[in-house]
């Protein structure tokens, strides 16, 4: 009945992450071990769907990759506290529930991780641009052509697709490839 749709659908995808460009990927990876062997804290954000993987990339890493290991990832979500969202949004605005959250909190040893898939959501873009005058490196994760997040992040995870459902698909991967690499390389001491 939808088989021929279903396919397209995944075909699709299969020709998004063979078209992804490794090498930024690599760093980005490797951007985020080096965080973690400084103990820095690494912080983490979207919105939506984007906000979704954020939290999950935050259980996976500080409970699923740390687990048996004396030093821990320490991966804040900025997504995941709702009331204090909705304050800043209400009471200042929308566009500053992540870049508030930040002030006062982030350090340029620090490294953030936003994630948006058209690369051009409003709230992402001031908390990469606080994070820049800080000096603190950016992870940006996003799709379509990358918008702003691509110009201004220090490390690319991007999936160069017009579709946000394919986007976001390949973002949850991301996460769950790190777990794997980084979870293997922590037990191998790399």
């Amino acid at each position: 009945m939808f088989k021929e749709e279903i396919i397209k659908y995944y075909d699709r995808e299969i020709d998004a992450i063979k078209a992804m460009d490794f090498d930024e990927i690599d760093a980005a990876v490797a951007a985020i071990k080096d965080a973690y062997e400084r103990e820095a804290t690494i912080y983490v954000f979207g919105n939506g769907g984007s906000a979704a993987t954020a939290s999950h990339m935050a259980g996976d890493f500080n409970k699923g990759i740390s687990e048996g290991h004396d030093k821990k990832f320490n991966l804040v979500c900025l997504s995941d506290n709702v009331p204090t969202l909705m304050a800043i949004a209400n009471d200042i605005s929308y566009e500053e529930v992540f870049s508030y959250q930040l002030k006062g909190h982030l350090k340029p040893t620090d490294l953030v991780i936003a994630i948006s898939g058209s690369g051009n959501s409003k709230n992402v873009i001031k908390a990469v641009e606080y994070a820049k005058e800080v000096g603190t490196k950016v992870v940006g994760i996003s799709g379509y052509h990358g918008g702003k997040l691509k110009e201004l992040a220090d490390y690319q995870m991007h999936v160069s697709i017009d579709d946000m459902q394919i986007s976001e698909d390949v973002h949850m991967t991301f996460d769950h490839m790190m777990y794997r690499v980084l979870r293997d390389a922590l037990e191998n001491n790399d």
